[in-house]
């Protein structure tokens, strides 16, 4: 049987379309808009307090007062989404992480705080314990340092419902213990937050692209060099990111997150194609670094770069994208507009 052809190379020339602004306009199969964005901050004990993160040019850290105004400019340019990392003393770092669930916690008072002066943006607050540990891993650990899954299952739901009392919208848990998310939608049921929603961290790689991350919350030092390849996914496995994606959507999550971003786009795409629920993407500190130290040295330009890489994850299939580059990016698009 002959396969069947469009036309030859005279009737069929695709440049056609890519010729005037209007009609790549018209055709173009992905969009960018500022619904696509969450911002993603480090909030400081402390008032007036600003701390720039020498490995992420342009982010600081910024006490509860100072992170009000920062969200003040985010609602007036539209962001729908804030997400939360507390830097805490390491004065209140403990071996069990017991500062994760305090309800007087950092993470608690800038939830408080945000939803009583902006009600309409979204907050959603990171469920893990390694900014508490002394140890910088995201669990509690037997004697021989390995991190104990159900142990540290029944802290993360402690802290999870001190996030949903103090007025989170989302709770998302990324230390990827086995049925926590299960154990924590039965909590969030229980107690009546029922319209908590669970952002899922399903596909967290055990990745070097987090570094400036663990610089900015200050669980680095603390890591001493360790690793978490006893938790966070293999980087050269993606069919068991969709067993975890499963699991998780199994066990009540609302929405999922592959993390890192644009390194696993492969997975993105086929989370979204497997289960078409809503998928999102971490453009990590890594990466943004990376992208930073280029743009900072000439070698790229920076808003066109930036707006590039975020659409190749909306075209990878990610419904929305955790990016430092947020703030920029909203007030990009409102000129752009």
């Amino acid at each position: 049987m002959t396969q069947q052809v469009f036309g030859d190379f005279s009737s069929r020339r695709l440049r056609r379309s890519r010729k005037h602004d209007f009609s790549r306009r018209l055709v173009r199969e992905n969009t960018l808009t500022v619904d696509d964005l969450i911002y993603p901050v480090f909030v400081l004990p402390g008032f007036q307090r600003r701390e720039a993160v020498a490995s992420m040019p342009g982010i600081e850290r910024l006490s509860i007062d100072l992170l009000l105004e920062e969200a003040a400019e985010l609602v007036q340019l539209g962001v729908p989404l804030i997400a939360l990392f507390p830097v805490v003393n390491a004065s209140q770092k403990s071996l069990l992480a017991e500062e994760a669930y305090n309800p007087e916690g950092l993470a608690q008072e800038a939830v408080r705080e945000l939803k009583k002066a902006f009600p309409e943006l979204g907050v959603m607050t990171d469920v893990a314990l390694d900014p508490f540990t002394v140890h910088g891993q995201d669990g509690i650990l037997d004697d021989s340092g390995y991190v104990l899954n159900d142990v540290t299952t029944e802290v993360l739901v402690k802290q999870a419902l001190s996030h949903a009392e103090a007025g989170a919208d989302i709770v998302a848990p990324s230390d990827m213990m086995d049925g926590r998310i299960g154990a924590i939608r039965q909590a969030l049921e229980e107690a009546g937050f029922i319209n908590t929603q669970i952002m899922a961290y399903s596909a967290k790689y055990a990745s070097n692209y987090y570094g400036p991350f663990r610089d900015a919350v200050g669980s680095a030092g603390n890591l001493k060099g360790g690793n978490k390849s006893t938790y966070q996914m293999d980087p050269a496995n993606s069919d068991e990111a969709l067993q975890e994606v499963a699991l998780d959507i199994q066990e009540g999550a609302d929405s999922v997150m592959v993390k890192p971003g644009m390194p696993y786009l492969d997975v993105v795409r086929r989370v979204k194609d497997q289960f078409g629920v809503p998928t999102f993407a971490y453009q990590v500190s890594g990466e943004y670094a990376m992208h930073m130290a280029a743009i900072q040295n000439g070698w790229l330009k920076e808003r066109e770069t930036v707006l590039e890489s975020l659409m190749c994850f909306k075209r990878a299939g990610a419904d929305g994208i955790l990016t430092y580059f947020a703030k920029r990016v909203a007030g990009w698009l409102k000129e752009q507009n």
